[in-house]
């Protein structure tokens, strides 16, 4: 069967030589790529230009939901693997990709990032092992992420594709509960990995946690499903959010009050926050050891919450905004 992998570039230099390699290094033979360049301004064009894929060009920036669809439209595929420019795929990902569609021709199959990042540096791996655990520790997930999608041309056709008027980001997730709601099983296959090219340093972290929060809360409060268990949304996340939270004030009135008592409860909450978290901390001392592990358990617990509360209070805003300009 041929495989049409799909790629959206918007002023992607930096990332999309790796990626188009990777994918021409494919142990696999039956696919084709079709990079759907969203008007760049950089070099992307040039160095697409070096590799034999077919390169559509949009005239205007139409996000990365116009570019998917465009892509698929053009694909000659019996089914679509669908990535991003920053993502490298593994010699044998087009063959797992292959398979998986055999198993589950009318199912759309996830996949996820590599534990270990492709620039293995401290935050880049911290969120690519958040990633992997968060979206492959449920087998029926709620969504499929755009950065390993598998799914058959005539089930996206169907579909009616990508949503092109959405949110910047969270797409993949909008057309997730669509095909949920249409009666398509979503599914996810730990043996399709690709490994994400991040280059995140501290602020980038903490500014990809509040973009993603913000939107998140946005739209789920929209569904009504705030508290929901979704992937990298989880419960887990969630109780660490509330746990930080309440170990902030904690600290805070002991620092006041100087009464133990304040302690105690946090140590409490502390406790149950970890018990609540294992498992992805677990994910972080097996990836990487011992040094890796305390400080992405420090930094997850501590300090990645910040953020994700900065962010939760702005889609807030942004969802009432959004309510009342509707109205």
């Amino acid at each position: 069967m041929m495989i049409s992998v799909i790629v959206p570039n918007h002023n992607g230099s930096a990332t999309i030589g790796t990626c188009l390699h990777s994918l021409f290094s494919s142990r696999y033979q039956d696919f084709e790529v079709i990079v759907v360049d969203d008007c760049s301004s950089d070099s992307s064009i040039a160095i697409i230009r070096q590799f034999p894929c077919r390169l559509i060009r949009l005239e205007q920036n139409g996000g990365a939901s116009k570019a998917r669809n465009t892509g698929a439209r053009e694909s000659r595929g019996d089914v679509l693997f669908f990535i991003d420019a920053d993502c490298v795929v593994q010699e044998d990902t087009l063959a797992r990709v292959a398979e998986a569609y055999r198993n589950a021709p009318h199912s759309v199959t996830g996949g996820s990032y590599t534990p270990v990042a492709h620039d293995d540096g401290f935050y880049s791996t911290f969120q690519s092992i958040f990633i992997n655990y968060s979206e492959l520790r449920n087998p029926a997930p709620d969504y499929i992420a755009s950065h390993a999608m598998v799914i058959g041309k005539l089930v996206f056709e169907k579909s009616g594709g990508f949503a092109e008027d959405f949110m910047p980001i969270l797409e993949d997730v909008e057309f997730s509960h669509r095909l949920k709601s249409a009666g398509v099983r979503l599914s996810m296959d730990s043996a399709i990995l690709v490994r994400h090219i991040f280059h995140f340093t501290l602020t980038k972290s903490l500014r990809n946690a509040v973009k993603k929060s913000k939107y998140w809360t946005g739209y789920s409060l929209g569904n009504s499903d705030l508290t929901n268990d979704s992937g990298t949304a989880s419960r887990e996340l969630k109780f660490n959010v509330a746990s930080s939270c309440m170990s902030w004030i904690l600290l805070l009135c002991y620092l006041i009050s100087r009464e133990s008592f304040f302690l105690f409860c946090m140590l409490i909450v502390t406790t149950l926050n970890i018990i609540s978290s294992r498992g992805l901390l677990h994910a972080f001392f097996r990836a990487k050891g011992w040094p890796f592990g305390i400080r992405a358990a420090l930094y997850y617990c501590v300090v990645y919450p910040l953020p994700i509360v900065a962010g939760g209070i702005s889609g807030t805003l942004f969802y009432f905004q959004s309510r009342r300009a509707a109205l």
